[in-house]
């Protein structure tokens, strides 16, 4: 993996020795670029992005940080292209790097005291808003291509990440809770999605995509965006709180965040935890071919999945809004 790092980043004149940072969709290094600025430098992972949807993602990472929203921008390669192939590997493409840290992990519950929390999801809602607000004013061009995140994606009979109800280790009875509340979300959406807010969206806004700077709130992470619902965002800014007791107050305060830059309607809001129910489906999906049986984030996944299922079918809800 280094050796292929190392040669990818000699297409962007790097000439020191990438470090890891992190694998897992994708491998990140940190570069140090020829001009002394510091890098993040992604080896993509074999079909999971066409070449073009990789291209658009870093067109429009480019473009927001142009508009002024502090992102990830592209750095092109010594070529003036954004996107290499490297010499028998994999496509690798280079983005500057994000000076801050990220605000927690999935496995860690919120810090500080219940005020900054809810400071924080006020926040990270006016954060979301500024990037949907953005990027319906840019025009990327008649070529650009992103994943959906659309009805068929979230909640079809072949959801992007995978069938959720057919996770290994269910129950004849759980299998049954999550496809009934599966099709139940489907008719939801379809009689919403006439009126929903569509268009780009990061899709992934997960702790540790979400960065503190000293300019405030960034996300990084860009692999999973694409078009889709924009109640998705706000979905995916909650996914890691389903189980934290302080969930509602988070969902009001990403909701307050996100209407004081853009609007929300209170019958768009009222969907917030169907979608909720949909990102932990999504997440159950995304972990059967990437961890061993056995592994704690099956449980924490699964669990997730019914819970969430059982608060829309049969109530208390995860939390109103």
């Amino acid at each position: 993996m280094i050796d292929l790092a190392t040669r990818a980043a000699a297409l962007w004149g790097v000439t020191e020795a990438p470090h890891l940072v992190s694998h897992r969709e994708n491998a990140v290094f940190a570069v140090t670029l020829p001009d002394g600025r510091r890098a993040a430098l992604r080896l993509h992972r074999e079909g999971y992005r066409t070449a073009d949807e990789i291209r658009s993602e870093l067109i429009w990472a480019g473009a927001l940080a142009q508009a002024g929203l502090n992102v990830p921008q592209p750095v092109p390669a010594v070529d003036g292209a954004l996107l290499q192939r490297v010499p028998g590997g994999p496509l690798a493409s280079v983005t500057g790097w994000i000076d801050g840290v990220p605000v927690g992990d999935g496995d860690t519950p919120l810090g500080g005291d219940l005020a900054a929390r809810q400071t924080f999801h006020v926040e990270l809602g006016a954060l979301l808003a500024r990037l949907h607000e953005l990027s319906d004013r840019l025009d990327l061009g008649a070529e650009f291509t992103r994943p959906p995140w659309d009805r068929d994606a979230l909640c079809g009979p072949d959801p992007a990440w995978g069938r959720c109800w057919e996770m290994p280790g269910l129950t004849e009875a759980q299998c049954e809770l999550l496809m009934i509340a599966q099709a139940e979300a489907e008719r939801c959406l379809s009689a919403h999605e006439a009126r929903a807010d569509i268009g780009l969206i990061h899709a992934d806004a997960l702790r540790e995509n979400v960065f503190r700077t000293g300019d405030g709130l960034t996300l990084i992470d860009f692999d999973d965006s694409g078009i889709g619902f924009r109640l998705y965002d706000l979905a995916c800014a909650l996914a890691q709180s389903l189980d934290d007791p302080d969930l509602p107050a988070y969902a009001a305060a990403l909701v307050s965040g996100y209407r004081s830059v853009r609007p929300l309607t209170a019958e768009a809001a009222e969907l917030l935890p169907v979608f909720s129910m949909l990102r932990a489906f999504v997440s159950a999906g995304w972990v059967v071919p990437r961890y061993p049986p056995g592994d704690p984030k099956w449980a924490l996944y699964r669990d997730r999945a019914l819970k969430a299922a059982r608060a829309f079918l049969d109530g208390p809800p995860l939390y109103t809004v």
